[in-house]
């Protein structure tokens, strides 16, 4: 019985996990890289490529930034929270960690681009 317990348990944090993991935080919108080019005309957006200064250099799309995410919590305050701040990395994944430190730090409008640079054509 005791082991059934512990079992349950287990397979609920692993639930939890994963629902946490991928399951987009409300307040943060996610658009596609095929959405994005309709965007890139937009002055009033923030564009934002947290991947590595290497990468960055490596490939990028002129309209953004690069603040590497390692950088983000010390750099956040040279953006504008009044201003629609876009997100994007190599995959997707860094991109979504720093649209839930930029919430969690109080901006409002966040857009993070689903497949990052690797879905970027």
């Amino acid at each position: 019985m005791v082991i059934i317990i512990i079992n349950l348990l287990l397979i609920g944090a692993i639930a939890l996990f994963i629902y946490k993991r991928f399951v987009p935080t409300k307040g943060i919108r996610t658009i596609s890289t095929e959405e994005l080019k309709t965007e890139l005309k937009n002055k009033d957006i923030q564009f934002i490529d947290v991947r590595t200064p290497k990468e960055f250099k490596g490939n990028h799309i002129k309209e953004f930034n690069n603040i590497p995410l390692y950088d983000l919590q010390k750099k956040a305050n040279e953006l504008s929270k009044d201003r629609e701040v876009f997100v994007i990395c190599q995959s997707g994944m860094r991109s979504s960690n720093a649209a839930k430190l930029l919430k969690k730090m109080g901006f409002e409008n966040i857009t993070n681009i689903k497949g990052g640079m690797g879905a970027w054509r």
